[in-house]
């Protein structure tokens, strides 16, 4: 009874977390670039002499579907997206770097190259600056070019070009702005096997029809557990009037 009731408490508990999860990926359905996140749940006994027949369900991994999202055509030159693997690499204000795959970019006041969330994309040499009165285009590789708008439009200069990256997934952690970081603090290298697809942008990967099924599965469960713990409750009252009347 005591495994049964330990479990099934512990187990609603998660399942509650995991009901998060799932709301929080339906909120980003339309996100673009968004990764969907999964709860990995399993049963582990309480190590312990004083607990022998205990066993707790705990939250074992939180793992990301890294499954590509569809890609959005929208003709606007400051919008791409990565095709197939990859990443774009953003300078994060204290130094480090970060990896998104939500190529919707604009351009500060200042001229610099920025993600909608105000965090540069990294380039070669740092942040990439646009020259004012400039069109501007990105290449299949990164590189991002300007045509002057007046003058001599038929000069192209290239002005820098956006970091590309592509580590292993396992070595990737989604951090709470929900940007995501090799573990360690460590930085990716350049990747040229990454390519851009400009005027485009990458939608989200959430399955919406899926994720309402398991908000369903998961309700259901909850339900269930909390009945056990009513049924575990019954027979130790059972079990306790059994002993009185002994």
């Amino acid at each position: 009874m005591d495994r049964l009731l330990y479990v099934a408490m512990s187990g609603a508990k998660h399942t509650l977390g995991r009901q998060d999860s799932v709301a929080h990926n339906l909120a980003n359905a339309a996100s673009s670039g968004y990764r969907a996140e999964e709860h990995r749940l399993r049963a582990v006994p309480v190590l312990s002499q004083a607990l022998p027949t205990r066993a707790f369900v705990v939250d074992a991994s939180v793992a990301t579907d890294f499954t590509p999202g569809p890609l959005q055509q929208t003709g606007r030159a400051l919008d791409v997206a990565v095709q197939g693997k990859g990443w774009i690499a953003l300078a994060m204000p204290d130094g480090s770097e970060a990896y998104t795959r939500n190529g919707s970019l604009e351009l500060n006041v200042n001229g610099v190259l920025q993600t909608r969330t105000g965090i540069p994309v990294q380039g070669d040499g740092g942040p990439i600056s646009v020259p004012p009165d400039n069109e501007i285009t990105v290449a299949k590789d990164g590189t991002v070019s300007v045509v002057p708008s007046s003058g001599n439009q038929n000069t192209v200069s290239a002005i820098g070009r956006i970091k590309l990256v592509d580590p292993p997934e396992a070595d990737l952690e989604r951090g709470a702005d929900g940007l995501f970081r090799l573990r360690g603090g460590a930085t990716a290298e350049t990747s040229d096997q990454v390519a851009l697809a400009s005027g485009h942008v990458e939608g989200s990967n959430v399955n919406v029809v899926e994720q309402m099924v398991s908000m369903i599965s998961l309700a259901r469960q909850f339900e269930m557990q909390l009945r056990m713990l009513q049924t575990t409750e019954q027979n130790d009252r059972s079990a306790a009037q059994l002993l009185a009347n002994r």
